[in-house]
């Protein structure tokens, strides 16, 4: 085989006569350094090419559990929330909607787990659970991953009593579909679960009345609280406008004297002395109709509850 002239330069140093041999090798060439200087050359250059390549794997390596502990660190997240509804998603799967404290209204998806010891149990999400989660994924998805889940705080009478149960299943609800928009606030978080460890604490007949605070001291965070400045024995309450007038308003969503004189009752009412106000079923029923005929007035897309005529047979 005949020998190009572009490697008859055995007068080159070492390093530029290595950058020839490595150039003959790939183009299938001889050179002319002599066959103990081609065997020194491809020594080093394979000690070299050894060396190089065991630091491009552990720097390649290196790189690669950095980013994912980065990345890791940036898409897990802790946070306390409150249960507001669960709905079956397939055989494997659940999609659960929360409120969080630190990200407001958020649906994930769980994994149903019947194990005692596994790391999500669906029975902890049940309504107005409260519970810790730990999840993956983005804030901006639409749906995440829970990766683990434990209570916050244990509830040991509302799930297994059927009136407390049954008010969770209607606030759960309620909440639903008031909260669909909202996002973080942690007034609003610390109020919501008050008021649940407050029921699970209940005992008598100030249960029946609870579900009426709940809903008249919700409006104050929601920026909906009735306007009371001015009321007078015989005025109407617009519901449209949320304050007392003389007279009835123009739309026919108001109240009548007779029943807008119970909304300054429910405002006086409190978990602390709830027990002392007494309400027939009737009256008991229409009040929460006009909470709930409220809140569809100011909520867009607020749909008819299902649960409102569970509660209403309840107390019947």
């Amino acid at each position: 085989m005949p020998i190009s002239r572009k490697f008859k330069t055995a007068d080159l140093p070492i390093s530029r006569k290595s950058i020839v041999f490595l150039c003959a090798n790939i183009m299938g060439k001889e050179t002319v350094f002599g066959e103990g200087a081609n065997r020194m050359l491809s020594l080093r250059l394979s000690r070299l090419c050894k060396i190089h390549a065991r630091f491009s794997c552990w720097f390649v390596f290196f790189l690669v559990v950095l980013r994912t502990l980065s990345s890791n660190a940036r898409m897990q997240e802790k946070t306390a929330a409150i249960v507001l509804h669960c709905l079956k998603y397939n055989d494997t799967s659940n999609i659960v909607n929360v409120y969080t404290e630190t990200s407001g209204r958020c649906s994930y998806i769980i994994k149903v787990s019947r194990a005692r010891k596994g790391n999500v149990r669906s029975s902890l999400f049940h309504p107005l659970a409260l519970v810790e989660l730990d999840a993956e994924g983005k804030n901006t998805a639409q749906l995440r991953r829970i990766t683990e889940a434990r209570l916050l705080h244990p509830l040991p009478s509302l799930p297994f009593d059927p009136v407390k149960s049954a008010i969770a299943l209607f606030l759960g609800e309620f909440l639903y579909h008031a909260l669909r928009e909202e996002g973080t606030n942690r007034p609003l978080f610390a109020y919501l679960t008050h008021s649940i460890r407050w029921l699970d604490g209940c005992t008598g007949s100030s249960v029946a009345n609870f579900h009426l605070v709940f809903l008249m001291r919700l409006s104050r965070f929601l920026g909906l609280y009735p306007n009371l400045d001015g009321y007078l024995a015989g005025d109407y309450f617009d519901l449209l406008n949320a304050q007392f007038c003389r007279r009835p308003p123009l739309h026919g969503n108001y109240l009548h004297p007779e029943e807008a004189v119970a909304i300054c009752r429910l405002m006086r009412m409190n978990y602390y002395n709830m027990h002392l106000f007494s309400f027939n079923r009737q009256q008991r029923i229409r009040c929460l109709e006009v909470l709930n005929d409220f809140y569809r007035l100011h909520i867009p897309s607020f749909p008819q509850l299902r649960s409102l005529e569970v509660l209403q047979e309840l107390f019947n």
